[in-house]
C-alpha cells in the first residue's frame, strides 16, 4: 500500500523504512506537517501517516477523503488532534500506536524529576566555567516524599512503581481504574482533589480530554502543598501555563519540568535557535531557575522508535488485509476524567 507519511524527520525514515519493507509498504517521506494547506499532498494515497502536531480537523479529514484516503495512522498513543466525529462521517479509519515503550516515557519523567531537584543543568553549566560553588544548587532527598501519579496507565504505572519499590516514596494515585498490582505494593487510590493537595511531587501520565484540559490550573494551584514539584511528559494542555507562572512567582510551585507544552506545535522538533520565538509564555517560563523544559523527547529511544515504526505499519497492514486492527481508534475510546 501507498502512504504518505507527514512531519518526518531523518529518525523517522530510517526506522519506518525498516517497518515498511517487512509488510511490503511504499512509504511517500513528506517534511511538511499536515494541515489545511498541506492535505493536498496526501491526494491518491489511500493511507496516510502523521505525527502529534499534524493537524486532523473536520476541514483536513475531507479534504483527506476527497483525495482517497481513507485511513490515519497516527505514530503516537493520543489523538486529541484528531475530530474523531468528523473521522466517522467521512469513513475514514483511525489507528494509533497504544504502546510502544513505556518505559521510555517513565524513565524519562524520573530523569526530569531528579534533575530538577537536583539542579543537575545548572550545575553541569557551572562546572564547565570552573565554578564548583554549591549555593543555589541545594536539593531534597526524594525518599519518603509523597508522590501523585495522575494517571495510572501503561506509563504512570512504571512511574510509581520505581518511585513505591526504588525509591521509597509514599505514592497516592488516581484514574479511573484502580491498578490492583498497584495496590498490592502500596500505591494508594485518592481522588484528584486530595492527590493535589496532599503530594510533594504530582507528574502527569493522563490523556488530554475535555475533562482533563488545564487539570492544572489556578484552582488547583491554590490547593497544593507550597513548594511542590511539578512533572509533565503526557499532553501540554493539562497545565495552564500562565496559572503555572503566577505559582512560580508566588513560591507556591517550587519547580517544573515539562516535556510538552500547550503550543508545541509551533516550537518543537524544529531547530530554531537562530530565530526569535515569538512565544511570550514559553519565553516567560524559560526565566525561572526552577523550570525545566525539553523538547517532547520522552519517547526518543530506539526500542520506542522500532516499536512505534512497526506498529504503525502493523495497523495499516491489518486494515488492507481486511482484518479489523485492535489499534483502531473509536469515538468511545474518549475517556473522561483519568
Amino acid at each position: 500500500m501507498r502512504i504518505a507519511v507527514f512531519s518526518t524527520k531523518p529518525y523517522d525514515r530510517v526506522f519506518l523504512k525498516e517497518a515498511a519493507a517487512k509488510v511490503g509498504h511504499e512509504l511517500e517521506f513528506l517534511e511538511p506537517r499536515l494541515d489545511r494547506s498541506t492535505a493536498r499532498l496526501a491526494e491518491g494515497f489511500p493511507a496516510i501517516c502523521v505525527f502529534v502536531n499534524d493537524t486532523l480537523d473536520a476541514a483536513v479529514l475531507a479534504r483527506l477523503a476527497k483525495g482517497g484516503t481513507r485511513m490515519v495512522a497516527l505514530r503516537a498513543a493520543g489523538f486529541n488532534n484528531v475530530d474523531l466525529e468528523a473521522a466517522e462521517r467521512l469513513g475514514i479509519t483511525i489507528l494509533r500506536v497504544p504502546a510502544y515503550s513505556p518505559h521510555a516515557v517513565a524513565e524519562f519523567t524520573l530523569g526530569l524529576l531528579l534533575a530538577l531537584d537536583r539542579r543537575i543543568p545548572r550545575a553541569w553549566t557551572r562546572v564547565r566555567e570552573n565554578n564548583f560553588a554549591l549555593d543555589g544548587l541545594l536539593g531534597r532527598d526524594i525518599y519518603s516524599k509523597t508522590v501523585g501519579i495522575v494517571g495510572t496507565g501503561r506509563i504512570g504505572a512504571i512511574v510509581a512503581r520505581i518511585l513505591r519499590l526504588g525509591f521509597g516514596c509514599e505514592v497516592l494515585a488516581h484514574d479511573r481504574y484502580e491498578v490492583q498490582a498497584l495496590k498490592d505494593i502500596g500505591v494508594t487510590y485518592v481522588g484528584v482533589d486530595e492527590l493535589i493537595s496532599r503530594s510533594d511531587i504530582i507528574s502527569l501520565h493522563c490523556p488530554l480530554t475535555p475533562e482533563t484540559h488545564y487539570l492544572i490550573d489556578e484552582r488547583a494551584i491554590d490547593r497544593v502543598k507550597r513548594g511542590v514539584m511539578l512533572i509533565n511528559t503526557s499532553r501540554g494542555a493539562l497545565i495552564d501555563a500562565e496559572a503555572v507562572i503566577a505559582g512560580l512567582k508566588s513560591g507556591q510551585i517550587g519547580g517544573v519540568a515539562l516535556d510538552v507544552y500547550e503550543q508545541e506545535a509551533d516550537l518543537f522538533f524544529e531547530d530554531l535557535s537562530s530565530e526569535i520565538i515569538q512565544d511570550d509564555v514559553f519565553q516567560r517560563l524559560l526565566t525561572f531557575p526552577n523550570v525545566l523544559i525539553t523538547g517532547h523527547q520522552a519517547f526518543f529511544t530506539e526500542e520506542a522508535l522500532t516499536a512505534i515504526a512497526d506498529t504503525t505499519m502493523g495497523n495499516l497492514a491489518d486494515e488492507e488485509a481486511g482484518r479489523v486492527s485492535p489499534n483502531r481508534v473509536l469515538r468511545e475510546n474518549v475517556a473522561g476524567k483519568p
